[in-house]
């Protein structure tokens, strides 16, 4: 059976972010880029928040020189697809329907993000078609 994936913290995304917009990184260089004035404690705590990471499947290890590089194991927007699901299961018994309304009344959506919304709904729509019919 497979395992659902965790949810991860606030402290994790971060080590997350960093990843996904810098790259790979060792424990030394994620501490001293998210605590730049910290010390062992801080060491101790990137590293044990990449050993959960790790656990969780969102970070991968390379462990061929004894400096362990890591690197993000899941994608920014395939973390973002689990939240909002987890949302919309939580929120909305599964559909993502009232999300992208409530998106769109509140009027946080520039009119670009609006004319993406619309191409993408486009561009989707006969590939959906397509799968239906099968």
């Amino acid at each position: 059976m497979a395992r659902t994936p965790q949810d991860v913290t606030e402290a994790e995304l971060a080590l997350l972010r960093r990843l996904w917009n810098e790259g790979p990184a060792t424990i030394r260089q994620l501490a001293n880029e998210l605590y730049p004035k910290g010390g062992t404690a801080q060491y101790a705590t990137v590293q044990k928040l990449l050993e959960r990471l790790e656990d969780k499947g969102y970070v991968n290890r390379d462990r061929r020189s004894n400096v362990h590089i890591f690197s993000a194991a899941v994608r920014r927007d395939e973390l973002i697809g689990r939240r909002l699901q987890a949302i919309a299961d939580t929120l909305c018994d599964g559909s993502v329907a009232p999300l992208l309304s409530h998106l769109v009344r509140a009027d946080v959506l520039s009119s670009e993000d609006r004319k993406s919304l619309r191409e993408l709904i486009e561009r989707l729509a006969p590939e959906q078609q397509r799968r239906q019919r099968r």
